[in-house]
This record gives structure tokens, sequence and C-alpha cells, in this order.
């Protein structure tokens, strides 16, 4: 599925619960949806401009851009509906991290052991913010059908934040071998 229909679907989706401005939408994709989606602001406005050129969104209000409500049409819940059919594609990894890691030797084990521990701080902040996610959610009833679905984003969101602090428990264990042996055997 190519980035575009990627961003379609995550703009109809959004719209599917309510309707709302563009700025409404990024700051909605961000805070809901962005412990596993991004869209920007640069990605929200072609999107919702090519959609309702295509009859999938209404827009009510003034024709300035940030001050329209979109709204999603029949038509717009059917390509949504479309879109969440299709095979998901594979995206290629890209974690600055793990590659900042890789060429750890040129970048020093200290280094390498501040950007481990920020990576595991950043997985309990995570944490956190899914906690207030979950309250938040809990505190919406008229999101009652929805929630269920909410909770397994959540939950993946919440494993991922587990895995990478164990993982960074694990890289900081070996970080600290590597210094010991290095100390050791001085090259």
């Amino acid at each position: 599925m190519a980035r575009s229909s990627q961003t379609d679907m995550a703009v109809l989706g959004a719209l599917s619960i309510e309707p709302m401005t563009g700025y409404a939408l990024r700051e909605a994709i961000r805070d809901v949806l962005g412990h596993f989606w991004n869209e920007s602001f640069g990605q929200i406005y072609p999107a919702l401009a090519d959609l309702e050129r295509h009859g999938f969104v209404r827009r009510d209000g003034s024709v300035k851009r940030g001050s329209s409500t979109y709204a999603l049409t029949p038509s717009g819940a059917r390509r949504l509906r479309e879109l969440l059919t299709q095979p998901i594609q594979a995206v290629p990894a890209r974690n600055g991290l793990l590659l900042r890691l890789f060429f750890g030797r040129t970048l020093g084990v200290e280094a390498c052991r501040a950007l481990t521990t920020n990576a595991k701080a950043d997985a309990q902040q995570r944490l956190r913010q899914f906690d207030d996610l979950d309250a938040e959610i809990a505190g919406e009833p008229q999101h009652a059908d929805d929630a269920p679905f909410w909770q397994l984003t959540i939950s993946a969101g919440r494993h991922h934040a587990h895995a990478v602090i164990a993982w960074a428990d694990e890289c900081l264990a070996a970080l600290d071998h590597i210094e010991l042996s290095r100390r050791e055997h001085p090259q």
C-alpha cells in the first residue's frame, strides 16, 4: 500500500470518529494514534484536498485553510473500508538508534550507553502515556464501541515499550562487558 493510501486511511479513519478541522485532525492523530502512527500537516492537508476532490470528505465552513471542518461522506466510509482490507505492506525499518549502535566502535561506549539510557527512559515515559491514554478512553463513554479496538493498539504499544526496556537493560550490560573487556585487554 502506497504511503499516500496509508495517509488517506489515517485521515478517513480519524474522520470516521468525528468531523474535525485539519488542525484538530493532526492533533488527534498525534495524541491518539501517535504511539503507532504519525502524519504531518504537510501530509494531512494535501490528503484532505484530494479526498474532498474525490468526494470522500465534505468540507463545511470557511474555505480558508485550517478553519474548515471536514466530515466523512458515505463514499468516504466505503473507501475507508476498502483501504482497511488491503494487505499490509512491510516498510523497511529506519531506526536511528540502531544505526548509531551498529557503528558504536566509532561512536564510543559512553555515547552508546547514553543513547541506550535515553531509549529506556523514553520507553518508560511511553508506558506512563499509555496509562494516561487508558484513563482518557475510559472517560469517554461516547467511544465505548471503539474502545476495545483502541485498547489493542495501546496493548501493542505497552508490549513494545516493555521490550525496549528489556533490550536496553541487556544492551547496557553488554556495553559494561565491552568496557571491562577493553580495560582488561587494551589495544
